[in-house]
């Protein structure tokens, strides 16, 4: 192999159309954006416009409120954690998180975490570490020999001072005068 011969792998480099150049290149006139109006033009992009009348998704009526940031755990019970043990997929003896009930294909995804809920029976003794479990997850699972650990804390928005943010001071304050009255 000499340098005069070394050049680029088959489909390595793509020459671009050049539009515009005349009607027999194939891409002339119009330069392929169809013909006169606002899509033909540069940088617009008119999604649902409809040419002046009131577009649809501002006719329908809207309903409901999602959450940008609520918490959103994949759930777990604990008789399905139990039919994994005895398919053989998950070991009893083992600290099971996130990854070892992911591997036994217990949890798809795990945005905030895995959350154990107590549906089913659990016979043998496990230890978890898990973002979050029910009150009745946690004595069952005591109740076998096992313990829970939970990692999940909440974010709590600060302002610019570092101090809890306006919503959690009056949170604060409702739950003290609460628990003075």
């Amino acid at each position: 192999m000499k340098l005069n011969q070394l050049q680029d792998r088959p489909g390595a480099r793509k020459i671009h159309t050049r539009v515009g150049r005349g009607s027999s290149s194939g891409m002339g006139k119009t330069a392929g954006r169809g013909v006169k109006g606002a899509k033909a033009r540069a940088g617009v992009s008119v999604h649902g416009f409809e040419g002046g009348q009131m577009p649809l998704y501002m006719r329908i009526p809207k309903r409901g409120f999602h959450n940008h940031f609520a918490t959103d755990f994949a759930i777990v019970n604990l008789g399905r954690v139990q039919q994994a043990i005895d398919s053989g997929r998950l070991k009893p003896g083992e600290k099971l998180t996130e990854v070892e009930l992911r591997a036994a294909g217990l949890v798809r995804e795990t945005r905030d975490g895995v959350r154990l809920l107590g549906s089913g029976e659990l016979k043998s003794k496990l230890n978890f570490q898990v973002a979050g479990a029910s009150k009745s997850a946690i004595a069952a699972v005591e109740q076998a020999g096992g313990s829970v650990t939970t990692t999940f804390k909440k974010v709590v928005h600060m302002n610019k001072k570092g101090e809890a943010g306006k919503r959690v001071q009056r949170r604060a304050k409702a739950a003290e005068k609460r628990a003075g009255s």
